[in-house]
């Protein structure tokens, strides 16, 4: 990742490294159940069942392992192959969260990575892009 980007403390990044997997995961999946909830169209869901996605958040030296059984997400064991992966810095998906940075920006740049299979990366990034999720929005004063 790139590392003018500005990364949490290493030490936190260590620390922060020896939290199990699977409960993060169980907690992200149900987070992406709730933000995402009727918002999918049944073409992603229908790709997206089966597969596993990792999301790696490279600073904090966590990852969150989810797979899609075509309605809804569930955390993975640990040991899971995933799919594809989803890398970037705590702060780079921050700012993708509350669409202050573009995400063709981060990855041209080398701040966001999509490894595996890249077709689903894509799929995943471009629908994220196309939903309309107001509460991630940056507030307007």
């Amino acid at each position: 990742m790139n590392p003018t980007s500005p990364q949490l403390p290493a030490a936190l990044g260590r620390l922060l490294s020896l939290l199990p997997v699977v409960p993060g995961s169980f907690l992200f999946a149900n987070a992406v159940n709730l933000v995402l909830r009727g918002r999918l169209p049944a073409d992603v869901l229908a790709a997206l069942t089966g597969k596993v996605v990792r999301v790696r958040v490279t600073d904090a030296q966590l990852r969150f392992d989810v797979r899609c059984d075509g309605r809804q997400f569930s955390a993975c064991r640990a040991d899971v192959l995933a799919d594809v992966t989803i890398a970037a810095c705590a702060r780079d998906f921050y700012l993708l969260m509350r669409r202050q940075e573009d995400p063709d920006t981060l990855f041209f740049s080398r701040r966001l990575a999509i490894e595996g299979d890249t077709e689903l990366g894509l799929l995943i990034k471009n629908t994220l892009d196309a939903l309309e999720l107001p509460f991630f929005a940056q507030a307007r004063g």
